[in-house]
């Protein structure tokens, strides 16, 4: 009976096991994964919401916030996310096609912001970037994808994580001033300015 009361002691529960194991991988609740993930999310909610309103002015807005957030989360990947893969992976075939499609999004949300909604081709330049986003998304995020791909390497996603998140605010700081600008005056962002910021950001 003793030995048995020991035993069970002794014993860690499937729930304690799971922690200990999350514990050792360092993720956090703000892990690099974990972070892109919730961007995805987010701009997801924004694609939904821009094909629901009706109101031009409210697109104009909804637009600029997701070409905002994208040029965003495009840069921390391609400055921070994709080198650590890259170098822990040495998987050249996934690296180079998610920068290949991040090319094709951000030439697009380059016309959507120059052109504004009185395009003609605004609403179909939306929802084409949408579509590239959703299948850009699904790369990542499925089985055997990148995301998948870090989470089974020697990636520090918790320091990559931390990183991404501080350079995320640091740009979306910086490109307050000129959404607001944009919001106020009723008038799409000028990629002249923005969009000047995010490629010197990508290449330093």
């Amino acid at each position: 009976m003793a030995k048995s009361l020991t035993a069970k002691k002794g014993r860690r529960s499937p729930t304690t096991r799971r922690r200990s194991s999350t514990a050792k991988k360092g993720s956090a609740r703000d892990d690099a994964v974990r972070l892109l993930k919730a961007d995805h999310r987010e701009v997801e909610r924004l694609f939904g919401e821009f094909q629901r309103t009706r109101s031009d002015e409210r697109r104009t807005e909804i637009a600029a916030q997701i070409c905002q957030a994208l040029r965003a989360h495009t840069t921390i990947e391609e400055e921070i996310f994709y080198p650590a893969f890259l170098a822990a992976t040495d998987d050249t075939a996934l690296h180079h096609e998610a920068e290949i499609e991040h090319a094709g999004a951000k030439h697009l949300i380059e016309e959507i912001e120059s052109a504004g909604p009185s395009d003609d081709h605004f609403e179909a330049r939306v929802t084409v970037l949408a579509e590239m986003i959703k299948h850009h998304v699904k790369e990542e995020e499925q089985r055997g994808g990148m995301f998948s791909e870090a989470q089974r390497s020697d990636m520090d996603l918790a320091e990559l994580g931390r990183r991404m998140k501080e350079r995320k605010l640091e740009l979306m700081g910086e490109d307050s001033a000129g959404l607001e600008g944009a919001l106020s005056s009723r008038r799409p962002l000028s990629a002249r300015g923005s969009t000047r910021r995010t490629t010197a950001a990508i290449r330093r």
